[in-house]
């Protein structure tokens, strides 16, 4: 309101929308745009499954402003020409997206919402004795997703977010977002989609975690030279005839027992991210290597 009353306008994030989605919506709390997307509550794939999709929604004062093309007449009688849109978006994907709004309806697209709360503050409540976390409601509850602050433990450790997510890698898990929208901390969203193993298999993992990192603050392991500084950890580096480090082969590469038996292994070890985003440089095949010779 006071963005408003200003003569301002509110842009909303469209990936909160998973905790919103039948309760209430981004023009009910005050949103003049909104970009819903599809991968994150409404089924599309995600990354490498294909390209995205981000339909914009706009109060009715802005639909005048709704950008047009130069080939199909689409957007508003003020448009400014389309720099990178196109009307329909990826329109193929779309399909998904409606198959999985007309299969639940607005009862299964509510209990969606429901799930991806309720696991949310169900991962909290298990990791909140062992990481601070960030912005609570007045009941001490998150929405879809939550914030563990991990700058007190680069403190005393010198552990920071990056060397969690990667030693995640060694438990099996991709990392969920590192430093954003706080930097220094990790943001958790389990969504509606998972089982409570599958929770309680991230809550293991990450408990475990900071049960190693209150080895460093102990003094039990190497502040530089331990499993997290140096994961992820590689089946080739597990197997290698040197290893020089402080800790087992067994430490690092299985943490817990079940590990053991249902083992995911990281393709790459650690690689110099600094590095590599000044220094981009082409990993593809020359061109002459996909060249066919005459038969």
């Amino acid at each position: 309101q006071i963005v408003h009353d200003n003569g301002g306008l509110v842009y909303m994030d469209g990936a909160n929308l998973n905790a919103q989605v039948g309760f209430t919506s981004p023009a009910t709390i005050g949103a003049d745009v909104c970009h819903i997307n599809l991968h994150k509550t409404f089924a599309i794939p995600h990354g490498g499954g294909g390209p995205g999709m981000g339909p914009i929604c706009v109060a009715k004062r802005l639909a005048p402003y709704l950008p047009g093309h130069p080939l199909v007449k689409t957007g508003g009688g003020k448009a400014i020409p389309a720099v990178a849109s196109t009307p329909w978006g990826s329109s193929s994907i779309m399909v998904v997206s409606y198959g999985y709004i007309r299969m639940l309806g607005a009862a299964g697209l509510t209990e969606a919402t429901r799930y991806a709360i309720l696991n949310a503050n169900y991962l909290k409540s298990k990791l909140e004795k062992h990481y601070p976390v960030l912005y609570r409601g007045k009941n001490g509850r998150v929405a879809h997703e939550f914030i563990l602050d991990l700058r007190p433990l680069k403190q005393s450790t010198g552990v920071e977010a990056e060397d969690v997510a990667k030693r995640l890698m060694d438990y099996g898990f991709h990392a969920p977002t590192v430093s954003f929208p706080v930097p220094g901390t990790l943001m958790i969203e389990p969504t509606e989609s998972e089982s409570k193993a599958e929770l309680d298999r991230v809550a293991d993992a990450l408990i475990a975690i900071r049960n190693e990192i209150q080895e460093i603050e102990d003094g039990k392991a190497d502040p530089t030279d331990n499993v997290l500084k140096n994961a992820p950890h590689t089946a080739l580096t597990a197997l290698s005839e040197r290893w020089n480090h402080p800790y087992t082969r067994y430490k690092a590469v299985y943490p817990l027992q079940y590990l053991r038996h249902r083992k995911f292994w990281p393709s790459v070890g650690r690689i110099n991210n600094s590095y590599g985003d000044r220094n981009i440089m082409c990993a593809c095949p020359p061109i002459e290597s996909y060249a066919e010779e005459n038969v």
